[in-house]
């Protein structure tokens, strides 16, 4: 051939190539924002110790009851089993084809998948299964199985795992050991990370057409620990499967160290608190010290044989406080909510309950880069809120905005004459000593409490708001009663928390909690009944961030929407993770960022 055809076929060739879009290659890890921080080869994660003993057993203690061991379908949503997949005790059962490092604001490692393809635009995602994968019965781990996985959650399974689908334009088998994922406009550049965190079940154990009822049948998966004994409503036992395909897995070296693994129901914190006095749980969590204080003062922690210990985090704290049912038309004005918003009265609270330990809360993202507290909004979150002026006022655009600081006595007229002023002004008004809304009904409402300490906070509320003819009641319910009525929304305010633990990588989590979509689902997170164009925007704006300047402020932007709708009174946090357990345990002497890890924990050999 001419030598001068022969270099024109080879320049053509290479300029076709150097116009391909980029590839992608198969990786280890994968991180929302840049790249994972540990190196290929890395040993285990750094929070763990990688020798830790195995053996003995350990007893998990919470508040309500079960009846349900199949966490993936809507029927016992909020009544089934701890365990069988637990961001707090570990995922026993089942689990995803990525492991996450809570020592990172949002980055994942093989697990079930040896690796992810995921190309630049994450328009696609491929995993390559590990071929030593293997379901507790001893079977492999196949694509199929993820096909089905997608196939039964989208028709049978609950929010968000029956919502995947709609994000997916093409899910297939690539290869004996791979599956690969093309996603529609719908979805975002997280969406691949919550690919790889959703949980993988076994396509032989389960049969589609009951899939989407109640069980207590011990399931199959492919976990390290195996369902041994149930006692519905009291008590789950696991234990750990001596075969478990993945326990030389880097990222589960140092994990999964206790042979058995109890979780007792009890019906209310205080009943699970001298449980743990007298040494049926192992640990005990405690957000009130005060509280604290009291309930360690028992003859086994002066012996030595309890330890209570603070653990500190890098995440922002839970917002906890008073929920309103917005969509209940006494709670539908966002300026009614505000006035509400400023009668608790902390300073009283924490100066005559807490000892002054607490901080107020604030901010959805306290302590953190991705609060509104303390920064202006930019250019960069004003252009995302153009298309809603006047959702954000201006002391909370310009980031000075703060709760009204009374002046702890209990009853500050100032504070009081302010929040009736705004009450005022949305036609409100006070005759014979009620508070009446403009049609002249009395004003007043419900909250629902599980505890002892929950009570104590809403009578602090109550009491406040009884000072300007706001009739407000308390009714105490056992955790069954709680849940069933936050599954169909049937309450008026809740004493509770913003639903999830916050961290420094929000992503599509907070769809759940605040999403229109989620507003009238039953089942869902959205408690607030929270359904807001605005919020919706911003959330598809973070969703959608390429760059961290952009996702900075997208956060910015949904902190000063939530801070603004007033949809929870925030009241308290500690900066530390406080717990007591009995001192046959031990733990890794580091904490990553989102605290203690209660699966990386060990019994002490003898």
């Amino acid at each position: 051939m001419d030598r001068v055809l022969v270099r024109l076929i080879a320049a053509t060739s290479f300029l076709a190539l150097s116009l391909l879009p980029a590839q992608s290659e198969p990786k280890y890890g994968i991180a929302m924002q840049g790249e994972p921080a540990l190196p290929a080869d890395y040993a285990h994660f750094d929070y763990v110790n990688p020798d830790a003993p195995k053996g003995g057993s350990i007893t998990y203690c919470v508040v309500g009851s079960f009846d349900n061991l199949n966490p993936f379908i809507l029927k016992s949503l909020r009544t089934t089993a701890r365990g069988m997949i637990d961001t707090v005790y570990g995922n026993l059962v089942f689990e995803p084809l990525m492991q996450r490092n809570y020592d990172e604001p949002f980055s994942l490692y093989g697990l079930l998948a040896d690796s992810a393809d995921m190309d630049p635009e994450r328009k696609s995602i491929e995993f390559h299964l590990n071929p030593n994968a293997k379901w507790s019965d001893g079977q492999p781990v196949t694509p199929d199985d993820v096909l089905f996985t997608y196939d039964v959650f989208t028709d049978k399974g609950r929010p968000p795992y029956s919502d995947r689908m709609s994000l997916i334009a093409k899910l297939e088998k690539t290869g004996e050991h791979s599956v690969k994922f093309t996603f529609n406009d719908k979805a975002n550049r997280e969406f691949p990370l919550i690919i790889a965190l959703t949980p993988i079940i076994p396509k032989h154990a389960f049969d589609k057409e009951t899939f989407d009822k109640t069980t207590l049948k011990p399931l199959i998966g492919s976990g390290p620990y195996t369902v041994d004994k149930i006692q519905p409503g009291q008590r789950i036992v696991f234990k750990r499967n001596p075969d478990y395909w993945g326990k030389d897995m880097p990222a589960k070296r140092g994990f999964d160290n206790f042979d058995q693994i109890t979780i007792e129901y009890f019906l209310n914190a205080n009943a699970r608190t001298e449980a743990f006095k007298k040494g049926i749980c192992s640990t005990d969590e405690e957000t009130d010290p005060v509280k604290r204080e009291r309930d360690i003062d028992f003859p086994a922690f002066h012996r030595g044989e309890v330890k209570a210990e603070n653990f500190d985090t890098g995440i922002p704290p839970v917002v906890t406080g008073f929920l309103f049912n917005t969509r209940l038309p006494k709670f539908s004005n966002p300026l009614v909510r505000r006035a509400l918003g400023m009668l608790y009265d902390f300073e009283w609270a924490n100066k005559n309950l807490f000892g002054g330990k607490f901080n107020r809360t604030m901010s959805y993202w306290q302590n953190s880069e991705l609060s509104a507290l303390g920064h202006p909004a930019d250019d960069r979150e004003k252009a995302l809120l153009a298309p809603y002026p006047g959702r954000v006022p201006a002391d909370v655009m310009d980031g000075t905005w703060r709760p009204p600081v009374t002046d702890g006595s209990g009853q500050d007229r100032k504070v009081l004459k302010a929040a009736f002023g705004l009450l005022k002004s949305a036609g409100y008004r006070i005759e014979d000593g009620t508070m009446r809304d403009p049609q002249g009904n009395p004003f007043g409402f419900e909250i629902l409490t599980s505890s002892q300490d929950e009570e104590r906070l809403a009578a602090i509320y109550q009491r406040t708001l009884e000072k300007i003819g706001i009739n407000v009641s308390i009714r105490s319910l056992d955790g069954d009663q709680i849940q069933s009525r936050k599954q169909r929304f049937d309450f008026e305010v809740l004493v509770g928390s913003s639903g999830f633990s916050n961290s420094l990588s929000p992503g599509i989590e907070q769809t759940f909690r605040w999403g229109s979509s989620e507003a009238k689902r039953e089942g869902s997170f959205n408690l607030a009944g929270v359904a807001d164009p605005a919020i919706d925007a911003a959330m598809d704006a973070m969703l959608r961030a390429r760059t961290k300047q952009d996702y900075v402020a997208a956060v910015r932007v949904l902190d000063r929407l939530l801070i603004s709708g007033n949809y929870m009174v925030p009241m308290q946090y500690n900066t530390q993770q406080w717990v007591a357990y009995w001192n046959y345990l031990d733990h890794p002497q580091k904490t990553p960022i989102f605290g203690y890890q209660l699966p990386a924990w060990w019994r002490k050999p003898n």
